[in-house]
C-alpha cells in the first residue's frame, strides 16, 4: 500500500458527489430492506472455497465502457479460468460445454436483468489417437493442424420481472481462438485472434478465446497485507498469465432502456449443468474485489450461489468491511466510522450524477453510464482523478482498481484524503485500440524456433504420420532433413527427436 501520484483536480468533485447522495437519501431503509434480484459479485481469481477447484466456472473479471473508437457502441468484456499458466499443456485451456456463460444487463436500475447474452460452446476433436492440442503449425482457425477447436453459439433473452419473453439467436458455430501452445505451434497468433472476431447480422461483434489476464495488481496483499510491514509490494502477480475472455460490443442504443437514460448495470454469471438436467448458477460477477476481499470465507460460497434478491444478507460486509480493520491493526491508519454509507452509494447505487439510474434499487452491478463520451487521454485513478468515464463508471481495461478500491475503503470519500496503491499501476502487456481491446495473450512456448523448420516440413514430419493412426510399434516419421521434426511411438511412449549434425537428441 504505497502512496500513488495523481492531481487532485477530481478528488472533491467525486466527494460532492457522494456526499450529495447521502444527504439526498443516502441509505434509506426501505432502500436496504428490499434489496432486489439482479445484483452480481466480484473481482474473483480463486476467490470462493469451491469455484476455486472449478476454473472452467469461475469469472475472474468483468469490463464495461463506452469503445474508444466506436462511441456508440459499449463494450462488455467478462473473463474465466484464472491463473492460465501458458504452457499448461497437453490439455489447454477451453471453455466447458457444461456451462452456460451469460453477460447479464440490468436497463432501468431495478436490479433486475432483463437482457441475458448467453454464451454456449461445443468442442470438436478431430483425432483422439494422440494427445496433442495441435499436430502442427496453425496458420488458421479451420486449419487441418489444430487438432481441438471450439464454437459457441449467442443468444440474446429478454426479460421481464426475470421472465424470458423472448429469445433470439443471435449466432451459431462461431470459431473460438485457441490457446497459444508457442511459437512454433501458432506464429502469428494475432491473425488467429482476428479470425475470431465476428460481427452478427444485428451489429454485434463478438470474440471468444484466450488473452492476457488484463487485470494488473500486486496479489501478495493475502500475505498480512503485503507481509506487514509494505515489503511486498509492486510485483504484478498476474504477469505472464492468460484468460479464457468473452468479448461484446454492442450498439449502445440497443443495450439501453431509452436515450433518456442511458445507465445500465453490467454483471457476468456462469450455470453449471447438474446431475438433475437443470442448470445451477456456480458463479458472479460485477463489481471488482467484493467477494474476493469483502465477503467473509462463510459467506463467498453462498454469495455466488445465491440470486442477488438475497444481497440483504450481505449488506454488513459492505457497511461494516473487514479490511480497514486490518490495515488499522497492522499499519495503524485508522479505519473510516462505520456504517460505510459511502460504499453503499459508490459500489451499491452509482454516483448520483454520473451512474446512478433513477429510482435504483441498491444492488451489486458495474454500472456504466453509456452517454459519457472517452477520453483520449483515460486516467488510471478514473473518477477520483475526474475522469468520469473511468471506473467506478463502468471499468476499463487501464483503470487501477486496486488503487482506487484502497483509497475508497480507507475513506477517500469521507474526510480521510489518502493516496494508498500497491505500486502497480499498468498491465505489464499493452491493450489493443480496437475491438477486441485485451492483449494479446502469452505463449507456452517462448523460445527461439529450430532453423529449417518449415510448415510443410513440420506437417510432413508430424501431421500424416499422427493422422494416419499407424501403431505405436511403427515409425511414425522419419527426418526430413536438418533441423527437421520426427516423431517415434515406442509402445505407449512418445519420444520427439530432433536431428542435429546427424546426432539424435531425445
Amino acid at each position: 500500500m504505497t502512496p500513488t501520484s495523481r492531481s487532485g483536480s477530481g478528488r472533491r468533485s467525486v466527494a460532492s458527489l457522494i456526499c450529495a447522495s447521502l444527504a439526498a437519501g443516502g441509505l434509506a431503509a426501505a432502500g436496504v430492506t428490499v434489496l432486489e434480484p439482479g445484483a452480481a459479485s466480484a473481482s474473483s481469481h480463486r476467490e470462493a472455497p469451491l469455484i476455486s477447484g472449478e476454473p472452467q466456472f469461475d469469472n475472474t473479471d468483468v469490463y464495461a465502457f463506452v469503445s474508444p473508437d466506436a462511441p456508440d457502441t459499449t463494450t462488455v468484456i467478462a473473463n474465466w479460468i484464472p491463473f492460465e499458466e501458458p504452457a499448461g499443456g497437453p490439455n489447454f485451456f477451453t471453455f466447458s460445454e457444461e456451462a452456460q456463460y451469460d453477460i447479464r444487463v440490468d436497463q432501468d436500475g431495478d436490479a433486475q436483468e432483463d437482457l441475458i447474452f448467453r454464451y454456449t460452446f461445443k468442442t470438436k476433436t478431430k483425432n483422439d489417437k494422440t494427445f496433442l492440442y495441435n499436430t502442427g503449425v496453425v496458420e488458421s482457425l479451420d486449419d487441418p493442424d489444430l487438432n481441438i477447436t471450439q464454437t459457441y453459439d449467442i443468444e440474446l433473452i429478454k426479460l421481464k420481472n426475470r421472465k424470458a419473453v423472448s429469445k433470439t439467436q443471435l449466432a451459431d458455430d462461431v470459431w473460438v481462438a485457441p490457446s497459444n501452445v508457442g511459437k512454433a505451434s501458432m506464429p502469428d497468433f494475432k491473425k488467429l485472434r482476428d479470425e475470431a472476431v465476428y460481427k452478427t447480422a444485428s451489429g454485434v461483434t463478438t470474440y471468444a478465446g484466450q488473452a492476457d489476464d488484463p487485470f494488473f495488481l500486486d496479489l501478495r496483499v493475502f500475505d498480512l497485507l503485503y507481509g506487514g510491514d509494505l515489503s511486498e509490494v509492486g510485483r504484478d502477480t498476474l504477469k505472464g498469465y492468460n484468460v479464457n475472455s468473452i468479448a461484446l460490443q454492442i450498439p449502445s442504443e440497443a443495450l439501453v432502456e431509452s436515450k433518456d437514460q442511458p445507465i445500465v448495470g453490467i454483471w457476468s454469471t456462469t450455470q453449471r449443468a447438474g446431475a438433475d438436467g437443470q442448470y445451477h448458477q456456480v458463479s458472479r460477477l460485477g463489481m471488482p474485489l467484493v467477494n474476493e476481499v469483502v465477503n467473509p470465507i462463510g459467506d463467498k460460497d453462498e454469495f455466488n450461489a445465491s440470486s442477488p434478491v438475497d444481497d440483504a444478507q450481505f449488506l454488513k460486509n459492505v457497511t461494516e468491511p473487514e479490511l480497514p480493520k486490518l490495515i488499522e491493526a497492522i499499519y495503524k491508519i485508522p479505519a473510516p466510522a462505520e456504517p460505510r454509507n459511502d460504499l453503499v452509494d459508490v459500489f451499491l447505487k452509482g454516483v448520483e450524477g454520473l451512474n446512478q439510474p433513477p429510482h435504483v434499487t441498491p444492488s451489486e452491478q458495474l454500472r456504466l453510464n453509456t452517454s459519457i463520451e472517452p477520453t483520449k487521454k483515460p486516467k488510471r485513478l478514473g473518477v477520483l482523478d475526474g475522469d468520469n468515464q473511468g471506473f467506478p463508471n463502468g471499468r476499463r481495461l487501464t483503470d487501477d482498481v486496486i488503487d482506487i478500491a484502497l483509497q475508497v475503503v480507507e475513506g477517500e470519500l469521507v474526510d480521510a484524503p489518502n493516496d494508498l496503491g500497491d505500486a502497480v499501476n499498468k498491465n505489464d502487456k499493452k491493450f489493443g485500440k480496437s475491438f477486441p481491446y485485451v492483449g494479446l495473450p502469452t505463449a507456452g512456448s517462448r523460445g527461439k524456433t529450430v532453423k529449417g523448420n518449415t510448415t510443410n516440413s513440420v506437417r510432413s514430419a508430424i501431421g500424416t504420420g499422427v493422422e494416419s493412426g499407424t501403431d505405436d510399434t511403427t515409425l511414425i516419421a522419419a527426418s526430413a532433413g536438418a533441423g527437421a521434426a520426427g516423431v517415434l511411438l515406442i509402445g505407449s511412449g512418445l519420444l520427439w527427436w530432433r536431428r542435429r549434425n546427424d546426432r539424435a537428441y531425445y
